[in-house]
């Protein structure tokens, strides 16, 4: 049950670091962050960026990329049975601020939900450079919010 994190979605461009907690099963199936076809995190994206739908993997990274946009985790490992985030313990965290460091145009990080905030919480203090942001979750585990809210919510991470 023990799962691991891809490697962070970032270039030279990136001013945007979104955070999600730890890839689901079908994520990790498939080798593609939110590859579940509930998860509306793609949805909404597309939606910011006015794009046309797509299932080519590549083409949604691509999206994100040239859009200053990044894409990681929190956890690095974590003990999981399923892919709901409740069920996750004995985590160990990605070197987040390395990666901040080492990408100094990062000035936002979103956290994609509750759990990616609280994990980050545990493990990083906030830097003084950076603007922090915990969104609703994208994840079908979050039926309150539907696509429209979802929307609306995330679209302040283009408004700045």
């Amino acid at each position: 049950m023990l799962k691991r994190s891809f490697l962070p979605l970032v270039n030279a461009n990136t001013k945007t670091l979104i955070l999600g907690s730890l890839p689901g099963d079908r994520s990790l199936e498939q080798n593609e962050y939110y590859a579940h076809p509930q998860n509306r995190f793609w949805k909404v994206i597309r939606h910011l960026f006015n794009s046309p739908n797509t299932t080519a993997y590549i083409d949604k990274v691509n999206l994100l990329l040239n859009n200053g946009i990044g894409l990681w985790d929190v956890c690095a490992e974590a003990s999981r049975p399923g892919s709901m985030d409740l069920a996750i313990k004995d985590e160990s965290p990605n070197p987040i601020i390395a990666l901040l460091e080492a990408h100094p145009g990062i000035k936002l990080v979103v956290f994609n939900g509750q759990k990616a905030y609280k994990l980050y919480a545990k493990y990083f203090e906030e830097k003084e450079n950076i603007r922090y942001l915990c969104l609703p979750s994208t994840s079908p585990a979050n039926a309150k919010t539907n696509l429209e809210q979802l929307v609306m919510h995330w679209r302040t991470i283009i408004s700045d």
